[in-house]
């Protein structure tokens, strides 16, 4: 589903982004108080730097609100792009972009969690 005029503009680097282990990739958790494993998140991923290939254990709801990134099937999304991941799809998507385009910024809310399913760090 892509919504028309839906994108994320206006500087980023005011949010408290958390950096993660894997380099080019930060969060914040826009839920923190929640209970359970469900997770309320943006994510922001830098130009070219892709995420682990992981597991869904339960859906996953995307909505690209900055840049867009390209899922390891071919698979292209673009800012105002909305997709579901159902439970036990696996994907390690890429930020789109070379350094010095802006970054991919992603709301998501995983039900239930992920679990990484390559043998990175």
């Amino acid at each position: 589903m892509h919504l028309p005029g839906l994108a994320l503009t206006g500087p980023l680097d005011d949010l408290p982004w958390r950096e993660t282990r894997i380099g080019g990739i930060a969060w914040v958790d826009l839920a923190p108080e929640s209970a359970g494993s469900a997770r309320t998140v943006l994510i922001r991923m830098d130009p070219g730097c892709g995420y682990p290939r992981h597991r869904h254990l339960g859906p996953e709801d995307v909505l690209v609100l900055a840049g867009g990134y390209t899922d390891d099937d071919g698979r292209v999304l673009e800012a105002g792009d909305f997709i579901r991941y159902p439970e036990g799809s696996e994907h390690a998507p890429t930020a789109n972009g070379v350094d010095g385009d802006p970054p991919c910024v992603l709301f998501a809310v995983a039900h239930g969690g992920t679990e990484r399913t390559d043998p990175g760090p």
